[in-house]
Order: structure tokens, then C-alpha cells, then sequence
């Protein structure tokens, strides 16, 4: 069942980078705008690599760009929906070395079922975008550790900037 869960997640992320390959417009003559705050959500695939098992996972944030550098700070949630009810609170801290890469690493808490107290934990992530307006699409690769365990995430981000 989770292996349909998987492969239902690449779909969805192979068909909206397809769409918006075909809808992008040539940006090379242009001057790059980038929105000040973004707002994103990310649907991932998630794979625990001591359990060896799947689940479905949902990454929320909110990042603020740092006057008109290529950084960013905000507040990042991620919630695993698993057998221990894995959940993520974190400080964002981006950065977009080129057009269209944005590489973030989020400090935080995770908080599971079992354990009443959180204990530290690293996201590393990379997202690929595609500009659609103000809306942004695009894969999304993560590395995360806390104590317990590693986990690697593969799915689709969508953003919103203004």
C-alpha cells in the first residue's frame, strides 16, 4: 500500500514538471524577479532508512528573503504520517545559489508519538523551481536526521511568492 503511495507521488511530480516545462516562458533576456516572502507546501515521499520502511509526508514553510541578498529566514513544519505520528518544527535558512535552486537547512525540534519531549533535528533540502506567475513548481530532494533515525524524502514543492 505504501508502495502506491510512492509511485502515486512521483506521477504527480513527473506530470506538473512536464506541464511546466511546456508553459514556461524564456527568462535569458530578462532581469530574474524573485518575491520578497514565500509561502510553500511540499508533498514527499518519505523513506526511513533504520525501519526501512515508506510514508506519506507533508512540509509547510514560510521564508522571508534577507533585504536583496540570495538568502532567506522563516519557520518551516513537516509532518510524517506514520505509525509514530513524526512532526518537525524548525528555523529555515535558505539559499539560492543560482536562478532556480533554492538549498535550505532547518534546525529544529522533532516531536513523535512516544516521546513526550522534542529532541534536535537537521533538514537539508533542494528544490528545482519552475516560475508560473507568482507561483513556483518544482522536485524536491531532503536529507533529515534527528537521534532516532534518517530519513530521505523525494516529492513536489509548490510555492507561492509575494
Amino acid at each position: 500500500m505504501k508502495l502506491k503511495y510512492l509511485l502515486l507521488t512521483f506521477a504527480i511530480s513527473w506530470a506538473a514538471l512536464v506541464g511546466a516545462q511546456v508553459n514556461e516562458h524564456d527568462h535569458d533576456s530578462d532581469q530574474e524577479h524573485h518575491h520578497k516572502r514565500e509561502i510553500g507546501i511540499a508533498n514527499m515521499a518519505v523513506y526511513f532508512s533504520g525501519e526501512k520502511t515508506y510514508a506519506y509526508g507533508l512540509h509547510l514553510h514560510f521564508v522571508q528573503q534577507i533585504s536583496e541578498s540570495a538568502f532567506g529566514l522563516g519557520l518551516g513544519y513537516e509532518r510524517i504520517f506514520d505509525d509514530h505520528q513524526h512532526q518537525t518544527v524548525g528555523i529555515v535558512a535558505a539559499f539560492r545559489p543560482i536562478d532556480r535552486l533554492t538549498i535550505s537547512a532547518s534546525p529544529g525540534l522533532a516531536f513523535e508519538s512516544e516521546v513526550s519531549a522534542g529532541r534536535f533535528a537537521l533538514h537539508l533540502e533542494a528544490v528545482y523551481e519552475f516560475e508560473l506567475g507568482d507561483y513556483h513548481i518544482g522536485p524536491l530532494f531532503e536529507v533529515a536526521y534527528d537521534p532516532e533515525d534518517v530519513h530521505l524524502s523525494l516529492g513536489l514543492h509548490i510555492g507561492y511568492g509575494f
